[in-house]
């Protein structure tokens, strides 16, 4: 496939090309992924050296207490790493009985973090580097300081109102009071404290040992459920990938509990409708985009939940018969508004990597909303996660709260594969915007032949849960008055940042073409 290598959004970035690449949402995690490439390492050793730095320099989008997910090309083969945590043992519906929805702050949010065993497992199955020096730059920042990026101050500012009652969250985030000013340079001692125990202990400190302990003593304290038990008993897996094609390229995600399968459907209905016919960004071809993902959001609100407790499997919501069944259901010129119960919240930081040996590696991690449920163990830098709030509490619904089990999430890594061999490593970053920007990403660059930059760069459109269609500035406005006389609910130029953020690094015949979004601080790099 021959790529357009014009640029016509006005974002006024350029592809990047190279034969080693990092590309994520901030610069200083791409560029402690370069350290460990040339350090001798692998994509795989890039991308955990930027997701544990990801966790200093952008902590309002992720943290230690993140879960996390990835998809590796390993040279020969395709790998799906499900790094989610799963509830603590004493979550019985009961414990949340007489609420109307699952807590979003607090210890009744936080489930078992991930992020820490997919990033030693990681290492192990796939590394060259010494995991503890993957912990390089992460701890040298934590220690010494780093400047706040635009991004990530102007999101840090809104932290003390939502989170200024929890006195180890103030004490770690808010230094003299008050949110870091973009541009100043801010210390995280107990993250770098946290951060070196994990790397000298190959992550047993969080998961049995001191860090642990501080966890489950904080825990108690509040009346929280988890327990050392809990957290010695975590592990991640390797499920795999599930894959639906658009023409002749598949798009792989991971298996339920992600929100990957909602990408899949709308990518399935997509290609039964021949939307190739269709020029880009043409009325049509967003309509019929945006009706296939109102289908998926529908399935996915009634369906997805840990995939030992769904109700019907992946591979019979990705049957063909069903999904052209369910793209004849289509009106080609009326829209048929839905609302979803779905809950999302656009927090969350991606990464690609891939390597000159064509190793290639597409990750995310999350704290889901912000800085998490506000819960940051004292002295520690541990900043929990509040994916428990991805639970409902709607009695016999395949995701409904229980011990032990794992939450509806998110967050997705997304890759694509063409006759068997890499294409792409990609994610757009940002709560339901992700399975829309994965469709989005998918028909721009492999139907569209747009190149990854400037497929990162175009406008977008994004479904709320609401059934409301938001477009972004960029879109002709005869799109936005079509889409209206089509009977949706349009509304233009919503404020920036619910459009997420894209990493994408696609593999040509002699190294790799890769974008980085301009609606986040982040930067391509490489050599």
């Amino acid at each position: 496939m021959t790529l357009d290598w014009q640029c016509p959004y006005p974002s006024n970035r350029s592809p990047f090309f190279a034969q080693n690449v990092v590309a994520t949402s901030q610069p200083l995690a791409a560029s402690a992924g370069i350290e460990a490439l040339k350090a001798g390492g692998n994509a795989v050793d890039a991308a955990v050296a930027t997701a544990i730095t990801l966790t200093v320099v952008e902590p309002n989008n992720n943290g230690i207490g993140s879960d996390a997910f990835a998809i590796v090309w390993d040279g020969t083969e395709l790998h799906g790493l499900n790094a989610s945590g799963r509830s603590p043992q004493g979550w019985h519906p009961e414990r949340f009985h007489g609420l109307k929805s699952m807590p979003r702050w607090g210890w009744d949010a936080v489930t078992i973090p991930g992020a820490v065993s997919a990033w030693v497992e990681l290492s192990s199955k796939f590394g060259k580097l010494p995991f503890e020096s993957l912990f390089d730059a992460a701890i040298r920042y934590a220690r010494d300081g780093y400047q706040v990026g635009p991004k990530t101050g102007y999101f840090w500012q809104f932290a003390k109102k939502r989170y200024g009652q929890f006195d180890a969250f103030a004490d770690t985030f808010l230094p003299n009071g008050r949110p870091p000013p973009i541009g100043s340079l801010i210390r995280l001692p107990d993250h770098a404290r946290s951060l070196t125990l994990i790397a000298e202990t190959n992550g047993k400190a969080f998961y049995e040992g001191e860090l642990a302990e501080a966890m489950v003593n904080d825990a108690h304290k509040y009346n929280g459920a988890l327990t050392l038990q809990d957290l010695a008993e975590h592990r991640c897996e390797w499920p795999g990938t599930i894959y639906k094609p658009i023409g002749k390229t598949d798009l792989h995600e991971i298996p339920p509990n992600g929100q990957g399968l909602m990408a899949l459907i709308a990518l399935g209905i997509v290609d039964k409708l021949d939307i190739s016919r269709h020029s880009l960004d043409s009325l049509d071809s967003v309509h019929l985009q945006i009706e296939a993902m109102r289908i998926a959001y529908t399935e996915v609100e009634r369906h997805l939940a840990d995939i030992d407790h769904m109700f019907v499997t992946p591979d019979q919501l990705l049957d063909d018969d069903f999904l052209k069944e369910k793209a004849a259901s289509i009106d080609p010129i009326l829209a048929n508004p839905s609302r979803t119960a779905l809950g999302a919240n656009p927090d969350t930081v991606y990464l690609a990597t891939a390597d000159q040996s064509g190793m290639m590696v597409s990750m995310i991690q999350s704290n889901y909303e912000g800085f998490g449920s506000g819960i940051v163990i004292p002295g520690r830098g541990i900043a929990m996660q509040n994916r428990g709030s991805g639970f409902t509490l709607e009695t016999d619904h395949p995701n409904q709260v229980g011990p032990g089990k794992r939450p509806y999430h998110t967050i997705i890594p997304g890759f694509a594969m063409t006759d068997g061999k890499p294409v792409m490593s990609f994610g757009v970053m940002g709560g339901h915007m992700q399975a829309q920007g994965h469709l989005q990403m998918m028909m721009r660059v492999f139907i569209y032949n747009q190149n990854p930059q400037a497929a990162s760069d175009a406008p977008r459109w994004r479904l709320d849960e609401d059934g409301r269609v938001n477009l972004e500035c960029g879109f002709d406005h005869h799109v936005a008055d079509g889409l209206r006389n089509r009977r949706h609910d349009v509304v233009e130029d919503n404020p920036q940042g619910i459009f997420g953020g894209a990493q994408l690094i696609y593999r040509l015949d002699e190294g790799y073409c890769a974008g980085s979004d301009h609606r986040k601080e982040g930067l391509a790099t490489g050599y």
